[in-house]
């Protein structure tokens, strides 16, 4: 592989593609029940909280077994692990189609979620190590796989959830057999063995002060991030917007919004800014969007608006905190992601059934007051650990970190 850094972030190394497709597909996953949870909450009969349990179980295991991702790859390689990743997901994507109830499906959503935490950070980390160009370019390859991902999912949710609520699983089921062959025909095995990280080392990485800072920021950035993205379809409901395909095109809005702001304004934004400031100025914006939609819960458009405009926002802090994470520290990129997505989807887990829970007993308003609380809190966490953050607001790679990145993609 040529040493020269290219000037263009999509001139990558077909396994790159390979393992970008797959997480495209992967990330679909997260917004891909979102058009269709009021369908299922009516079709088995379901309340609220009950169907949220398929977000919940979901990114529980998701972030229970992200802390053991970097042990099983750097003993079975990376290419295996994405694999037994991506087999998972078919089958109990293809288990949840075919439940009668919805506690199977949450069940099955949650073996999902044990598939869902071996592909996700084995994905970060391999695409990071395997991109020409540099930490900051990879970074923006998987922040744009996510982006699309999660733009792409409820528009799919939706146009396969107008046919049927099961459509949806089956359609993601199909989808990663499809990224299952594009990663065993793309991605080569590591000629060299990985070396083994212990099994205690994404817990004893939390006890970095940069990352355990960050980490605590992600957990609460992610409650309001998920209640923007569960909660809303059941607060969009009473204004008389239920069906499938029209839930799929707002959250589709929302995900193409969040896409081109990671891509384009977020490298824009720390090419002017130290990346922690970004974080300060964008978490309480977004704090201040869940505000509004919490006071205009009435207002069908206000609402719409409110989405969007999130998915802005959300768009900048998932790529900023993202490269924070894989430069706060010297320890291998698999062992911050895993430690780190660990506890980024726990966030994502308790929001999605407090935030129906909260609407219940106390308002429909109270779940988006309850969001924007905890971003104020993910940004006061960046600002009390900002003496700990400042090898993350460095312009640019050590050597020491580009020789890392150039001798993980020769080895791919």
């Amino acid at each position: 592989m040529s040493h020269d850094r290219p000037t263009s972030i999509l001139k990558q190394p077909t396994a790159v593609w390979a393992v970008a497709f797959a997480s495209v597909i992967a990330f679909m996953g997260i917004g891909l029940v979102d058009p269709i949870l009021p369908a299922i909450a009516k079709s088995l009969e379901a309340t609220p909280t009950e169907t949220e349990m398929l977000f919940t179980s979901y990114l529980l295991i998701t972030g229970a077994a992200m802390f053991f991702t970097s042990w099983i790859s750097s003993r079975i390689g990376a290419k295996r692990t994405l694999l037994i990743g991506l087999a998972l997901i078919v089958v109990f994507a293809t288990a949840a189609g075919l439940s009668q109830n919805v506690e199977s499906i949450i069940g099955f959503r949650a073996g999902w979620g044990l598939g869902n935490a071996l592909f996700i950070s084995t994905a970060l980390a391999t695409i990071v190590g395997a991109a020409s160009g540099g930490t900051s370019a990879a970074i923006i390859l998987y922040e744009a796989a996510l982006g699309l991902g999660i733009a792409i999912g409820p528009l799919l949710g939706g146009l396969l959830g107008s046919w049927s609520w099961r459509g949806p699983f089956f359609g993601t089921a199909t989808l990663m057999a499809v990224g299952f062959i594009a990663i065993v025909a793309l991605l080569r095995k590591n000629p060299e063995k990985p070396q083994p990280t212990k099994l205690s080392a994404p817990f004893r990485a939390l006890g970095r002060p940069a990352l355990g800072f960050l980490a605590g920021a992600a957990l609460f950035y992610n409650i309001g991030f998920f209640v923007l993205l569960a909660y809303t379809p059941f607060a969009l409901v009473p204004l008389g917007v239920e069906d499938a395909i029209t839930l799929g095109l707002i959250f589709f809005g929302w995900g193409v919004a969040l896409a081109v702001t990671s891509v384009w304004v977020a490298p824009l934004l720390t090419s002017r800014l130290p990346r922690t400031r970004v974080l300060w100025l964008v978490m309480p914006l977004l704090a201040l969007d869940l505000l509004a939609a919490g006071l205009f819960v009435g207002s069908l458009v206000a609402l719409i608006v409110c989405v969007i405009v999130g998915g802005l926002l959300l768009g900048i802090l998932n790529t900023v905190l993202t490269e924070c994470v894989m430069e706060a520290t010297d320890l291998p990129r698999s062992v911050a992601s895993s430690a780190y997505s660990g506890v980024r989807f726990l966030g994502g887990a308790v929001a999605p059934p407090a935030a129906t829970l909260l609407a219940d007993t106390v308002s429909r308003s109270m779940p988006f007051y309850a969001g924007a609380i905890s971003v104020l809190i993910a940004a006061a966490l960046i600002m009390i650990g900002h003496k700990h953050l400042k090898r993350v607001d460095a312009p640019a790679e050590t050597p020491q970190q580009e020789a890392e990145v150039l001798s993980f993609a020769d080895a791919d």
